[in-house]
């Protein structure tokens, strides 16, 4: 095992060198080393018992990091997704999946278990891309690890009855079946007490001996520990660890574990996708190409339009819904097991199930290509589809302003000026080309819209000819000139303002019809602030009061931002930032009925910024009960946001 393990590190430290160089997928590299290093190729490394042992250590590790994303909280509210959308996934991707293949020849039994396993999508490919990509907490990434979540308890419960159904095992599966659900509860009660009283305690003692080494070994013998009592219990390595990250999720370490762990789960994980290259043999590429191109386009067409039509009719956006459909359109890694389980038990073929595993390859192959392109295709769906009909919406939003503030760029500083602007009861309008910083303020604000503001019908549209003032807070000075130019064509006399780094360009800003322009930071976003309140007709000794208030309080009125897709979480000085986040209260939110008091969100360092409930501002006040449908605007570090979030949604602290 030590030569064959010393020759797929060197291939793949040469393979993915190459792949990194040509832009391509680590995840494709892995699964090249094990296409050429396999039987059907160069047969430099034996397969033999201990690799896919040793790899699949590699989905515990991705499994359990996963879990350190996903508190207990967050899991509570993504119930309907695994339970709902898993088990519909899981249904109506599995009957024409059964359906093809009795249509192949298959017996009732073995159609519909392998009609159920080729419904399963593969853990480690989506869960690798989407952590790679950032996409995680995306709408389409948290539908993905919903279902796939659901999927890993499907897929033990296939393992376990598989023997049954075929009459080779101990117990009948209508036994089988709840046996191995009352496991699972039991697993989860057991790591919920141990995470909760035990492990802290063991975190604590080890931080306080400040000893890296022991702090990565704990978390080390955490995983596995875990992973050893689930495969006791007969049940997934991988469901196992995910649990116990989930819990581990809400300490104050996580994020620790988290860096201690990942080095260990890369290189695990590396393994394990050269262990699934391996076992496809390249010389039925030659003889059933076509056949194998067919059924592993079929495959991706099946489950990408069923899981996206679920995922449509469940609510998603358009994007959400074909997106999801993308990410989970693969086979997984279980049907290589189900698929040798079912040969075991002669419920199939050998020729059809090679055939079955092969093309489930090849759909795992292509999954990193189309998840990394994905993003390329959103957004130009994004401009095709808005080019059509955004400009519309915005317009009908903003018909009945007047003498209003429109803001190009609603990051940090145009965050800042928009406070200002309502604590004075002024209206504005703000437009910005992150979606994610979008729908993040949205969730908060009815006022801030997708688009790029260098576009003359979306100046035309946020009604610029009726503003009284237009502020340019872009970083970019080349967006910012164009903004200017194409807001001077629209309104000749309409003052604009505009935010820079430096003043480099600043005579260029004023030949295109800049009226003022601004330097930025903390200080000069509160100067920013004071030329638009003075521009717009308040009194000096106003403008004054409203700055040696904020100055005076620390500038808490600006501490905190709605994050985008590319910010950075610390600062210069690699300190936490401050954030700020909209937490929407559902139906199930453990603060709806209750006080700010009773909370206490100021315990977690937490600062309340604002409630607003129909699209209005609430006064704040510590006998303000919350009720469903409230958008709760909490700053403070992403940790303190995430104790905020859990104990809004779910009462956890």
């Amino acid at each position: 095992m030590s030569a064959n393990l010393l020759i797929i590190l060197a291939a793949s430290l040469l393979v993915i060198a190459l792949f990194r160089r040509m832009s391509l997928p680590p995840v494709l590299g892995y699964l090249c080393v094990g296409l050429m290093l396999g039987p059907s190729a160069l047969n430099w490394v034996n397969y033999d018992q201990n690799l896919p042992q040793l790899a699949e250590m590699g989905v515990v590790f991705l499994l359990f990091t996963l879990g350190l994303e996903f508190s207990l909280a967050r899991m509570i509210a993504l119930r309907r997704v695994v339970f709902g959308l898993g088990s519909l996934q899981v249904i109506c991707c599995g009957i024409p999946l059964a359906g093809l293949m009795l249509w192949l020849g298959l017996g009732p039994i073995a159609a519909v278990m392998l009609g159920a396993s080729l419904a399963l999508s593969s853990t480690a490919i989506v869960g690798k891309e989407l952590s790679s990509l950032g996409e995680v907490f995306s709408t389409h990434g948290q539908n993905a690890i919903g279902v796939l979540i659901f999927q890993d308890l499907v897929a033990v419960l296939l393992l376990t009855m598989l023997p049954a159904l075929a009459g080779q095992g101990e117990q009948p599966w209508y036994w089988a079946l709840p046996i191995t659900l009352a496991k699972t509860g039991l697993l989860f009660a057991g790591l919920l007490v141990v995470s909760r009283w035990l492990l802290p305690r063991l975190f604590h003692e080890v931080a306080q001996a400040h000893s890296a080494e022991l702090f990565v070994m704990l978390a080390l013998v955490i995983v596995l520990l875990t992973a050893w009592l689930t495969h006791l219990l007969g049940l997934s390595m991988a469901l196992g660890a995910f649990l116990a990250g989930m819990l581990l999720g809400e300490s104050h370490y996580r994020h620790q574990i988290e860096a201690d762990i990942r080095p260990f789960r890369d290189i695990l994980l590396g393994l394990f996708f050269v262990s699934v290259g391996m076992l496809i043999d390249l010389r039925q590429f030659v003889d059933e190409g076509w056949l194998i191109l067919g059924l592993t386009l079929l495959l991706l067409t099946i489950k990408g339009t069923v899981v996206a039509l679920l995922s449509k009719l469940r609510g998603d956006d358009f994007e959400g819904a074909w997106r999801t459909g993308l990410a989970l359109a693969q086979g997984g890694e279980f049907c290589f097991a189900l698929v040798a389980q079912a040969q075991k038990s002669s419920l199939l073929d050998g020729s059809i199930g090679s055939l079955l595993l092969t093309a489930t390859f090849c759909s795992m192959a292509i999954t990193p290509l189309l998840l990394r392109s994905a993003p390329r295709l959103a957004a130009h769906l994004r401009r095709r589809n808005r080019e059509h009909y955004r400009v519309d919406d915005v317009a009908a939003s903003s018909a009945s302003l007047e003498h209003h503030v429109v803001i190009c760029g609603y990051g940090r500083v145009g965050q800042s000026i928009g406070r200002i602007l309502r604590r004075e009861e002024i209206p504005f309008v703000a437009l910005d080309d992150d979606p994610v910083r979008v729908q993040e303020a949205t969730a908060g604000e009815s006022n801030v819209h997708f688009g790029d503001s260098r576009r003359a019908d979306l100046l035309e549209a946020v009604g610029t000819a009726r503003a009284k003032l237009l502020v340019v807070a872009v970083n970019d000075t080349d967006s910012a000139l164009r903004i200017v130019e194409q807001a001077r064509n629209l309104h000749e006399s309409l003052p604009i303002l505009v935010r820079t780094r430096d003043d480099s360009r600043l005579e260029e800003l004023q030949q295109a019809g800049a009226s003022e322009v601004v330097p930025e930071v903390l200080e000069s976003s509160l100067m920013l602030a004071s030329h638009a309140l003075l521009l717009l007709g308040l009194s000096h000794g106003r403008v004054k009061t409203h700055l040696d208030e904020v100055r005076r309080n620390r500038y808490r009125l600006l501490h905190g931002y709605y994050h985008g897709a590319q910010a950075n979480l610390l600062d210069a000085g690699e300190q936490p930032r401050r954030l700020l986040h909209a937490v929407n209260l559902n139906e199930d939110a453990f603060a709806c009925g209750r006080t700010l008091e009773e909370l206490a969100l100021e315990d977690l360092e937490l600062e309340l910024q604002g409630v607003r409930r129909d699209g209005q501002e609430v006064p704040l006040a510590h006998s303000l009960s919350l009720m469903v449908g409230d958008a709760v605007l909490i700053s403070g570090t992403l940790a303190a946001i995430e104790a905020g979030e859990s104990r809004l949604l779910a009462g956890q602290d």
